[in-house]
């Protein structure tokens, strides 16, 4: 047993630490994806069980100068930049408490660590949900999605991350607990923690209770399959209109033939609410892409959903580096088209023009070539998934701009030492 293994022992008890050699090889895999070969030194993976083990653990650490990689269930580590010199793991994954569902004031909070499968079985007991589409939804806690600001489809109808986290209590880079925000929905003026740590990918602080605002299950589903050459063309004019859709999807043509869709780029429409209200916006639909020359099928509800999340999430092995992108929603289609050449599938959120595709293995000159298609179009190239030599090679999250300077005094004010999952996030922070 290393002295680091050692010493956490004697802090939190032999339960709460395992050493490297005994982990589980699921996710030492997935911590090893997230790490540069040559500086690993992982010595333990910590597993507190309530708040104030996981703020001694950090205390440790930080008086100690032990580098830290922070996760949850630990779905996600592969994705984002290479971490250099992590000593310890520090998971989430036991604080997994539901500490308060208000169902009347539609709020609920919980641990961190939290799996959202587990929080929505909850809620829907009382005919309510978090509507997130998260990747690896099964194992996907609730620390991990906020994290990695991972939405999903529901964006169209719910909004981001940002804008359902309502309130947060983290251990600081030192140990220190603090709290933003709380649990009743309302706008306060100060420091908007909740939006500065959504997406911060565990370097600023770890997360510890989250409080989200929920919604009433929707009554009945439905979902249009849309097919032409003026895909663009009715795009804008429903998101103009006053239908209330709750996933506008862009489909490239490779993930529309997984999904035996067809064979060429297309548009998911999903509708969810009453059914008198989800038959009248398909009408006029349908009325409006017959104005356009489009092709309308009614599809069947049943495992889309899932499959289309399942194929993000395990795109075919031939496809192994993934990239979340981000353009001027009136050149989804355009960006998509050209992604489309060098062999990517994948989806645009049609409102918001952010997506997720997979491609083949290419060079990195080949894949900054496509991020400057995204640049063009008045967006971004981020590498989520990729093998390590790649990622070694480029900068996974591109040009930060004028901004990195900000995110740089940030990490200095949180984690002055550059001690939580350092070099996860831009710019090495």
């Amino acid at each position: 047993m290393s002295s680091v293994t050692q010493a956490f022992t004697t802090l939190l008890g032999a339960a709460a630490v395992m050493d490297w050699q005994s982990a589980e090889p699921a996710l030492t895999a997935q911590i090893s994806q997230a790490t540069t070969s040559a500086s690993s030194e992982v010595h333990c993976i910590l597993y507190p069980t309530t708040p104030e083990q996981l703020s001694e653990a950090v205390a440790c650490a930080f008086q100690n100068r032990w580098r830290m990689l922070i996760c949850g269930s630990g779905s996600k580590l592969h994705w984002g930049g290479l971490t250099e010199g992590v000593q310890v793991v520090i998971s989430t994954a036991r604080l997994n408490r539901l500490i308060e569902f208000a169902s009347g004031d539609l709020t609920v909070t919980a641990e961190a660590g939290l799996r959202l499968a587990d929080l929505q079985t909850k809620l829907a007991e009382a005919g309510q949900f978090l509507p997130v589409d998260p990747a690896y939804p099964l194992q996907a806690t609730l620390g991990g999605i906020v994290a990695t600001a991972d939405t999903g489809a529901w964006r169209q109808r719910y909004g981001g991350l940002r804008d359902l986290v309502i309130g947060l209590t983290l251990v600081r880079s030192d140990g220190k607990l603090a709290k933003a925000g709380g649990r009743v929905v309302k706008n306060v003026a100060g420091y908007d923690l909740m939006k500065l740590f959504t997406g911060s990918y565990g370097t600023l602080g770890v997360l510890s209770q989250l409080s989200f605002r929920i919604y009433p299950l929707p009554a009945a589903a439905a979902t249009l399959w849309i097919t032409g050459q003026e895909i663009t063309h009715i795009t804008a004019a429903i998101l103009a209109s006053g239908l209330t859709p709750t996933a506008i999807e862009i489909l490239a043509a490779p993930t529309v033939k997984q999904l035996n869709l067809g064979e060429q780029m297309g548009l998911l429409i999903r509708f969810q609410t009453i059914e008198v209200s989800i038959q009248q916006q398909m009408a006029q639909v349908t009325q409006i892409a017959q104005q356009l020359g489009l092709s309308v099928t009614l599809v069947a509800e049943a495992n889309l959903w899932q499959a289309l999340r399942s194929l993000m999430d395990s795109p075919p092995p031939e496809t192994p580096v993934t990239c979340k992108i981000g353009v001027e929603p009136a050149q989804a289609v355009a960006v998509l088209s050209q992604f489309q050449q060098a062999g990517a599938g994948g989806v645009i959120h049609a409102s918001s023009g952010l997506g997720q595709i997979y491609l083949p293995v290419i060079s990195s000159e080949t894949l900054l070539k496509l991020r400057q298609i995204t640049v063009a179009a008045g967006g971004f190239l981020s590498v989520l998934a990729a093998p390590i030599a790649l990622k070694q090679h480029i900068e996974v999250w591109g040009d930060a701009g004028d901004a990195l300077g900000l995110m740089q005094r940030l990490k200095a004010q949180f984690d002055p030492e550059n001690l939580l999952s350092p070099h996860r996030f831009i710019g090495k922070i």
